[in-house]
């Protein structure tokens, strides 16, 4: 079950102008479920994204990366149940397949399509299935469906993941709506599984990069399930330019309230993915301070939060704390001196000035451990920049999902 996560409300998601959704059950995996996803963006719409830094990206994520440098994009393509990653040269004809059948439906040319998969690797894409599929989804376009968007993306998340926020930046309103999957092969090198974020308000490319960039930083790149960066990784913002507000460029005021209102819309996606983590029965916020930079802040947070001993003591509720001094001292912080380290477990002072305090019981220990949100709170004594890293404990379950995955 996710922790303390429940699916959004349908009347809640709220549309966003020159933006519409529609969906299909292709049968690409299995049959009678959601799995093909478009998604239609209105003429003079900006679109920004960052992708995966693994190596063996998916066919789709290359072919995204060629054409948001190259072209406006009037749609998105998505499918689940099939990555097609470490699929080749036959991988990327398929992924160009899926953008030509569907630039023809929907009156534009290929090259302003965006293609997005995620299921299982190495397998090849059954695309005549999902070219059959995508007359259904156009024909299903509409500016209310981001609560079936977000199911039509789902593979082993056991929730749909939505967020809608309705904002005003000076006189102007702004509505945001996001979706996103995620529950396993969670440790994003720059973004998330997948997640598609969409704004009424218009924005230049360059500033909305930045800006996509900047929401990643501070929400998908900070989480964690299992320490597996995927092959498929891409998260995609779009302005649609249909609402009054238009920002000029970096040097408008308005743009940081802006930044930071998708970047609450990408944290709270973010956090969804760990709170449904596969197996997960516990979610973990470590916040490491008093580091000498936010990146052996976050080295420390990951250190800790991809451990597996810490991982399943937390599943056991098992106040055996030494281990997240042993993955301090493991995660390559240079000089870093022990003695100045301090741990916090909630409420409780377990480490002060790297030994055992002299007030800390396992008693107060197990208290903490037995929630189901714990916060671990390190402090480095080296200087004054923070991160936090969310992440979930590793249980039986994960071990079963991930056996039983192409089954």
């Amino acid at each position: 079950m996710p922790v303390n996560l429940s699916a959004p409300r349908r009347a809640e998601l709220l549309p966003v102008p020159g933006v519409e959704l529609g969906w299909a059950e292709a049968g690409i995996r299995k049959a009678n479920r959601k799995d093909l996803l478009v998604i239609r963006i209105a003429a003079g719409a900006t679109v920004a994204g960052v992708f995966t830094r693994n190596r063996f990206a998916a066919a789709p994520v290359r072919l995204c990366r060629e054409r948001l440098a190259a072209a406006p994009i009037r749609a998105l393509v998505v499918n689940t149940g099939n990555a097609n990653a470490g699929t080749g040269e036959p991988g990327l004809a398929a992924a160009r397949a899926t953008c030509e059948a569907a630039a023809r439906l929907l009156g534009c040319e290929p090259n302003e399509v965006l293609p997005f998969s995620t299921g299982v690797i190495m397998e090849p894409l059954p695309v005549d299935r999902l070219i059959a599929g995508l007359p259904s989804a156009v024909n299903a376009l509409a500016p209310d469906h981001w609560f079936e968007a977000a199911e039509a993306i789902m593979t082993t998340d056991t929730l749909p993941k939505a967020v809608s926020r309705q904002i005003r930046i000076g006189e102007q309103a702004v509505t945001i709506s996001g979706i996103a999957k995620g529950a396993g092969m969670i440790r994003p090198d720059m973004a998330t599984m997948l997640g598609f974020i969409a704004m009424d308000c218009s924005v230049p490319r360059s500033v909305l990069q930045s800006m996509t960039e900047h929401a990643a930083g501070q929400s998908f790149n900070r989480i964690t399930v299992d320490g597996d960066t995927s092959t498929n990784d891409s998260f995609i913002v779009i302005a649609s330019g249909a609402g009054r507000l238009a920002i000029t460029g970096v040097g408008d005021s308005r743009a940081a309230k802006l930044r930071e209102a998708l970047t609450d819309v990408a944290r709270q996606l973010a956090q969804s993915i760990v709170r449904d983590g596969e197996g997960a029965t516990k979610f973990i916020e470590v916040r490491v301070g008093e580091a000498r930079s936010a990146d052996e802040a976050a080295k420390v947070a990951y250190a800790v939060a991809h451990s597996p001993l810490v991982k399943t003591a937390f599943f056991a509720s098992d106040p055996n704390l030494g281990r997240i001094l042993a993955a301090v001292g493991n995660a390559g912080v240079d000089n870093l001196d022990p003695t100045r380290v301090q741990l916090l477990l909630d409420d409780v002072w377990v480490v002060r000035d790297g030994g055992r305090h002299p007030g800390y019981s396992e008693a107060d220990g197990q208290r903490v451990m037995r929630k189901s949100e714990i916060l671990v709170h390190l402090k480095l004594g080296r200087g004054r920049e923070s991160t936090c890293v969310w992440t979930t404990d590793l249980s039986h379950d994960y071990v079963s999902i991930n056996a039983d995955y192409r089954s």
